[in-house]
């Protein structure tokens, strides 16, 4: 169970991980690269990155998909960064956004694991 560090409630709990949801648009070829295709993926990634996320495909030219995600304000963080790795043409940073998610299946990433990715990052 996803809980705070500092309450010890889940973490679905706190009204503050609600306020000012993080929402950008993202390319429906890299929803499904992220997501998997029919969003096989979602779940799994809400779980352990400890978020609740929301995807709604818009019609435009190129087929974005507008993305919300609310919950702790460094999941949110991480998984902003995430997704800015895995939509790099870069192969380093792409591989470094598709690290997490390779583990995804496998027991996944906890709130350990998570809070050591939010450490690494430079904001």
């Amino acid at each position: 169970m996803g809980t705070s560090a500092l309450s010890k409630k889940p973490w679905w709990t706190l009204p503050e991980n609600f306020h000012a949801p993080m929402v950008f648009h993202m390319e429906e070829d890299q929803e499904e690269l992220i997501f998997g295709h029919g969003d096989t993926y979602l779940r799994c990634i809400e779980v352990h990155s400890h978020t609740l996320i929301q995807l709604e495909s818009w019609f435009t030219a190129t087929g974005q998909t507008r993305v919300t995600v609310v919950g702790p304000h460094r999941a949110r963080q991480w998984l902003l960064h995430m997704f800015c790795c895995m939509g790099s043409q870069n192969s380093c940073r792409h591989d470094q956004g598709r690290y997490p998610w390779l583990n995804c299946g496998s027991g996944g990433l906890d709130g350990g694991v998570l809070a050591e990715l939010c450490g690494t990052l430079d904001y």
